[in-house]
């Protein structure tokens, strides 16, 4: 005999006192055999009581509640506020073993590559569009500042005997395709600004017009990754030893220049958005920690070949930055801890780094001007006797520049940090440290309260 199928309007017989009630449960054909094994005796002898009414299902949450923000990997926070700080640390003290210590660069490349691949899950039109309106309007309030200061000094159209380039050449100053242009040779302001100061603001550039490149081209790169994974990654390895090696010639200066910095740190840029798409995850656990150090010997060894030893440094040796970046970069991605939370020790840390963070194109784009204008302060304390012949070791530190350009660098976040917050469309802030961001305590519960009296 086959069994009905079950309807929820058919009253259901009345079972026999002396029988276990058995749970109604939907689309289970027969009760099982046996009542549960310790239920109490009373209980199984009881008649069935009226049926439970279901709990209303609760109501669906409008998608933008349910979509949640995304979590900031504080371990990548960290290694971007140690790549600003080097990278000061070094265009003032010139130290050529500090890129062979930590390559920030690479990591700064490598760490944008990653948050690029994590944003084109969304369309890729969207995604560039986004990462261009956020990276120009900060290039922009710079142009506004340096190039009105460079005309009001001379620069002009008739500088250097074609005006209609120049005026052609202002262009990449709101789209950097290109380095924009910039006044060599400018007087300065005695006591304040040094001389030569344009060519101090336009140095940082070459990243802002790199970075540009890579944005536009990501897309593209993340589908060769996902095809072609390892040798998407060693292309911009090959065409840096290509440059290198004189098997690729370019005529010109502005394509050469931003093909070789392609080359350079493309393989950085890469690497991270493998790590996005699990690329370096699907490798074993030895082999990045056996095979990294080899490759940095090989970059290290290049560097000493040509002529590290005497003055020059890895930026001065494509290929020698381009390999030593890529093995650093490949164990620090491979280390990557994924901290959502600040570990103990660092948490004091955590609003200088927020800050660095939030401000990290501001900081990078004016710390060269910063770092001129210190100089230049410090050199007049050389007219005061007193200083000059007691304290002449304290006159000729770089460290008190150091800290007058963080201030300086400080002030420049108050007065253009907050063109970062309109770009991302953002409410402008002054100081973002996340220092008034603060979660909310929760209230304690009548035991907790109880428990915390006694």
């Amino acid at each position: 005999m086959t069994t009905p199928p079950f309807d929820p309007t058919r009253p259901t017989p009345a079972a026999p006192a002396t029988a276990a009630p058995t749970r109604r449960v939907p689309h289970v054909t027969a009760p099982p055999p046996y009542p549960p094994v310790g239920a109490d005796s009373a209980a199984r002898t009881a008649p069935a009581g009226p049926p439970v009414p279901a709990r209303p299902a609760a109501p669906a949450m409008p998608q933008q509640q349910a979509r949640r923000a995304p979590v900031r990997d504080r371990y990548f926070d960290l290694l971007r506020a140690v790549a600003l700080f080097r990278v000061v640390l070094y265009h003032l003290m010139g130290w050529a073993w500090l890129p062979v210590v930590f390559p920030s660069m690479g990591v700064m490349f490598a760490l944008a590559g990653n948050l690029m691949a994590r944003s084109l899950k969304r369309p890729a039109v969207q995604v560039v569009r986004s990462r261009m309106r956020r990276l120009l309007p900060p290039l922009w309030l710079l142009g506004v500042v340096g190039v009105t200061g460079m005309v009001l000094q001379g620069w002009g159209p008739n500088d250097d005997g074609h005006p209609g380039f120049w005026w052609l050449h202002l262009a990449f100053w709101i789209l950097p395709l290109s380095d924009p242009p910039f006044a060599e040779g400018l007087p300065g302001i005695h006591g304040i600004l040094g001389e030569d100061w344009a060519s101090e603001l336009a140095g940082p550039l070459w990243y802002i017009r790199a970075y540009l490149w890579y944005v536009l081209l990501s897309p593209v790169l993340l589908r060769a990754l996902r095809a072609l994974p390892w040798l998407t990654i060693l292309a911009p390895l090959a065409l840096s030893a290509a440059f290198q090696f004189g098997y690729l010639n370019l005529p010109g200066e502005r394509f050469p220049s931003a093909l070789t910095d392609f080359s350079t740190f493309g393989a950085c840029w890469v690497l991270g958005m493998a790590h996005q798409e699990g690329v370096l995850k699907r490798l074993p656990r030895y082999v990045v920690p056996s095979m990294a150090p080899v490759i940095a010997a090989v970059g290290l060894w290049y560097a000493f070949r040509e002529g590290f030893k005497t003055g020059y440094d890895l930026d001065s040796i494509p290929f020698a930055q381009a390999v030593w970046s890529f093995a650093t970069v490949l164990l620090l991605l491979h280390v990557s801890p994924s901290w959502t939370e600040w570990p103990r020790r660092l948490r004091r840390w955590d609003r200088l780094i927020t800050l660095l963070n939030s401000r990290a194109v501001t900081i990078y784009l004016w710390h060269n001007v910063c770092i001129l204008v210190a100089a230049t302060l410090w050199d007049q304390l050389w007219g005061f006797d007193v200083l000059y012949e007691h304290v002449p070791w304290l006159l000729e530190s770089a460290w008190p520049v150091l800290v007058i350009a963080w201030l300086l660098i400080g002030s420049c976040i108050v007065w253009f940090g907050w063109m970062e917050d309109v770009a991302a469309k953002r409410k402008p802030q002054l100081w973002p440290d996340g220092g008034g961001k603060r979660p909310a305590r929760k209230q304690p519960t009548g035991r907790a309260r109880a428990a915390h009296r006694s």
